[in-house]
């Protein structure tokens, strides 16, 4: 199993998109305790809340419009306060994409294990995504690591296979992907001119 490294929540700036209500009082007294500054706003968040470091926003009451972003790519953890348990609630609150959620009435215990799972399911979806944005990228590059593999067939290696292991090479010695390096070789990069 691997392990996890457990953020330090010391210093981080919370949002409470609540109207004001007892629990968010409870919550308010949680976060402290673990050194988060907090506040409470109600009805909407704007520009300069997207540097909180977590949101928490109440499922119950929420709407789209309360968010500076687009659904469902807020640039922070987010936590939901739930109170209403109707499917159509948990839906939106996962559409707007809770990491984590606590239900009210809350208690006094509990901030804690939220915080957790929101920010470290939020770090494990940011690597996911930056993966898969890496890997379309490249995916992207194909055709260019193919008109590559042509361009060293002509240039003299044998086949195909012995090509594409003549552009691993390349790739190896020049210290870059095989997509950088069929860019490069398209580019007809100097380094190829002196039998690079």
């Amino acid at each position: 199993m691997t392990r996890i490294e457990r953020p330090s929540f010391l210093n981080w700036r919370a949002v409470i998109l609540h109207r004001p209500h007892p629990s968010v009082d409870t919550l308010t007294r949680q976060l402290s305790s673990l050194r988060i500054e907090s506040r409470q706003i109600w009805p909407q968040l704007d520009e300069t809340d997207a540097q909180a470091d977590v949101v928490f926003f109440d499922a119950d009451m929420g709407h789209d419009e309360q968010f500076p972003w687009p659904r469902g790519f807020a640039p922070m953890p987010m936590i939901a306060l739930i109170g209403s348990e109707a499917p159509g609630r948990i839906e939106w609150a996962l559409a707007q994409g809770a990491n984590a959620h606590l239900l009210k009435p809350i208690s006094s215990t509990g901030a804690y294990s939220a915080l957790l799972i929101a920010a470290i399911g939020y770090q494990q979806m940011r690597a996911h995504v930056d993966d898969i944005r890496a890997l379309e990228q490249r995916l992207r590059q194909r055709p260019l690591v193919v008109k590559a593999v042509l361009r060293l067939m002509q240039a003299g290696s044998a086949d195909e296979a012995a090509a594409l292991k003549r552009l691993r090479a390349i790739a190896m010695e020049w210290g870059m992907t095989i997509e950088d390096a069929a860019d490069a070789i398209c580019r007809d990069d100097k380094r190829m001119r002196s039998g690079g």
